[in-house]
């Protein structure tokens, strides 16, 4: 109990400390021609305030403190050290106080990073900081409290939902909420720099470095998102175009779009007005993300919370942040009129222009689709879901032009380029097309858009590959990051094409058997572990000349009372094979599930390379 207390009192100082960092802000914003100390001393405060009460959070779940509500609907006794640990933000009101660690964290950094900058910039980016902290001070306090004290004080918890005890999804919040948050900074930054007509290449090479950070955090934790819905809930796959999945997608979409427009301002003093907004939409996609999560709103697997009163005060709070942003951007937002910069349509600026509206495209359509079923239930109630077929149909299409788009521009300079000496790229044209089209064509795939889309693929992986021997290490973080992609677009084609499935139900000891695969259920064993009982099912697989053996798992845990299926995962650089087994209701059966999933370690392995080529140019050198 005297962890979550010290917690509480930690909190509201926290809060408390907010008014002296403002008030000592907008002195200093008058006079002086330095940054006041004060300042940084108050925001270093607010910090420790707030990772204390981060503290008394842990402890009270590592101690088991089940006068406190959170831990007690969030954890057990017999739970593992790990998960209790994890527990602490696989919650609404721990994530929320994860999030605010986070906001106070980064502009603590900020401040003793930004030396040099204009004085004026960085307070006011601490003043509409300051303001959202508030907020998420005032919204965990008034409504989502993590310390609020139950009496009678229960003996045991209710535990935490199994399916989120695990060590991908214990570490996936944090740093996904790295990503989240990191978009706030740039949102106060952009609005500081705007109300100064501070928006220079200065700023963009600045600015360049929290776009990247928060890029690289949001990248990995959706991969992370993915990698354990892949292997813990048994779909088998790797992205369903789940609406919670969605809403970590579109801050990325319109951030890959920001970090673009940053690298152009940097080079060529434009597209401000595009910087700008893409800042403002970042960070309210970012924000509406924990609207729709938090409300309740969206039914998904992800979500954990069921309070509109909490989505209510989260769509208050944003809808007056994205009307004070918009209010600056008409006031103070200089046109860039007087300072026209031309460059013609063979030029590394269009093709970036370009591939802009095309993003801004993929992230409308996947906006409509995730927010258009919860209009529709307001207006008529009438359910529906937007399935894969929707997005397939509305984005492949155009990924064929963006694709192109994206291998050409890194083949052209900036302002004006000719095709003098780029031979090379008629040549891998045709070669991608002729490919793709022997595999359309041995596959019995009768479909045109099948060989364009894989040809453009082939074409940007073709053309990436020429630049890690052409250009050696001249833009080796980009060329790093578009090899992935490439990578990716490829890896995600193949696994769709050549993926297999069997479904079929089973005793112990009979077996399935068509012209490729034999399935034969060996043998069933019960397993006593800590938190849970584990039946375990022992298969093997015959595919022609090759065996496998694999031994997917039913875990019935104690606390709450949840079945889940665990499936198990024969790895290799080729594919992946993977099988769950699912009680039948009323029979002796099991429902097996077996899948052979052709390139699946290579679309983890292209992620990770698309955001080691933005840690490169993170790391490349130290900037202001």
């Amino acid at each position: 109990m005297i962890y979550s207390s010290i917690g509480y009192y930690a909190l509201i100082f926290g809060m408390i400390i907010s008014f002296p960092i403002i008030f000592f802000s907008i002195k200093n914003l008058r006079n002086a021609k330095i940054l006041d100390n004060k300042i940084i001393n108050f925001s270093f405060i607010q910090l420790l305030l707030v990772i204390i009460s981060f503290l008394g959070l842990i402890l009270s779940f590592v101690y088991s403190d089940f006068s406190n509500e959170t831990v007690f609907n969030n954890s057990h006794t017999t739970k593992p050290l790990f998960y209790k640990i994890s527990g602490t933000w696989g919650n609404h009101e721990g994530s929320l106080l994860l999030w605010l660690l986070v906001l106070t964290l980064f502009i603590f950094i900020f401040l003793i990073r930004s030396n040099g900058l204009l004085k004026n910039y960085r307070i006011l980016t601490v003043m509409f900081q300051q303001i959202i902290i508030l907020g998420f001070f005032v919204f965990l306090i008034k409504s989502s409290n993590p310390f609020n004290y139950i009496f009678p004080v229960p003996d045991e918890g209710l535990g935490l939902n199994p399916i989120l005890q695990d060590p991908a999804l214990a570490i996936h919040p944090p740093i996904l909420y790295l990503g989240y948050v990191g978009s706030s900074i740039i949102f106060s930054s952009v609005l500081a720099a705007t109300s100064l007509n501070y928006i220079s290449k200065t700023w963009a090479t600045h600015i360049k470095r929290w776009v990247l950070a928060s890029w690289i955090f949001l990248t990995l934790g959706i991969l992370l998102g993915s990698i354990w819905a892949y292997y813990e809930l048994g779909w088998g796959g790797f992205w369903f175009w789940d609406p919670v999945e969605n809403v970590s997608l579109m801050p990325w979409l319109a951030l890959t779009t920001l970090l673009h427009c940053v690298l152009v301002l940097e080079k060529r003093s434009t597209l401000s007005s595009w910087i700008i907004i893409l800042s403002i939409a970042t960070f309210t996609l970012s924000m509406s993300g924990t609207f729709l999560v938090r409300s309740g709103i969206l039914n998904s697997v992800h979500t954990f919370a069921n309070d509109p009163e909490r989505g209510l005060f989260i769509l208050i709070f944003l809808l007056i942040l994205i009307l004070i942003s918009f209010i600056i951007f008409l006031i103070f937002h200089k046109n860039e009129k007087k300072k026209l910069i031309s460059f013609s349509f063979l030029s590394k600026e269009t093709s970036i222009l370009i591939n802009n509206w095309f993003m801004m495209y993929f992230l409308s359509v996947i906006l409509i689709g995730t927010i258009y079923p919860i209009f529709l239930d307001v207006i008529s109630s009438e359910k529906i879901s937007v399935g894969p077929p929707f997005y397939h149909k509305l984005i492949v299409p155009f990924l064929i032009p963006f694709l192109i788009f994206m291998a050409l521009g890194s083949q052209l300079r900036w302002i004006r380029s000719n095709l003098d000496g780029k031979l090379y790229l008629i040549i891998f044209f045709i070669l991608s097309l002729s490919m793709s089209a022997l595999i359309v064509k041995y596959l019995s795939i009768d479909y045109l858009i099948n060989t364009i889309l894989i040809g453009s693929a082939f074409y940007l992986f073709f053309v990436t590959i020429r630049d890690f021997f052409q250009e050696k290490f001249a833009n080796i973080s980009q060329t790093i990051s578009h090899f992935g992609f490439s990578l990716l677009i490829l890896s995600i084609l193949f696994n769709n094409i050549f993926s297999k499935e069997i479904i079929t139900n089973l005793k112990v000891g009979e077996k399935f058997k068509n012209e490729k695969f034999q399935i034969v259920f060996d043998d069933l064993k019960k397993f006593e572990k800590k938190n849970y009982v584990s039946f375990k099912g022992y298969f093997l697989i015959k595919e022609n000349e090759f065996e496998d053996k694999l031994e997917p798992e039913l875990r019935v845990y104690n606390q709450p009372n949840i079945t889940t299926s665990e499936a198990d995962i024969k790895t290799s650089f080729l594919n992946d094979k993977f099988i769950t087994m699912n009680t039948v209701q009323n029979e002796e059966h099991f429902n097996i599930r077996y899948q052979v999933k052709p390139f699946m370690l290579w679309i983890w392995i292209s992620v990770i390379l698309i955001s080691f080529g933005g840690t490169i140019s993170l790391l490349k050198k130290k900037g202001t």
